[in-house]
């Protein structure tokens, strides 16, 4: 499974650990990423998603409905990605 949040599109970043010596080493920023269940009221079924910190604030300002129309839209998920618990 990818490290990338279905609601932002937010993924693991590249970049360097850079020592007292100035010696650069590559390394991986990664996201704030974790399984939520939502309870999703206009489908009547709980759904699961990846999602990160700041996908979860998006989510409690816009709605659920909203967030993933907006995520749909912006090609950061699809509706055959989201899983349905039951």
């Amino acid at each position: 499974m990818s490290k990338i949040c279905q609601i932002t599109g937010k993924k693991a970043l590249r970049g360097n650990n850079v020592a007292h010596s100035k010696h650069r080493t590559k390394r991986s920023f990664d996201v704030n990423l974790f399984t939520k269940k939502f309870y999703y009221v206009e489908q009547d079924c709980w759904i699961s998603l990846n999602i990160s910190a700041a996908g979860l604030k998006v989510v409690n300002k816009k709605g659920l409905d909203a967030a993933l129309c907006d995520a749909v839209a912006k090609g950061y998920c699809d509706w055959d990605s989201i899983k349905v618990i039951g």
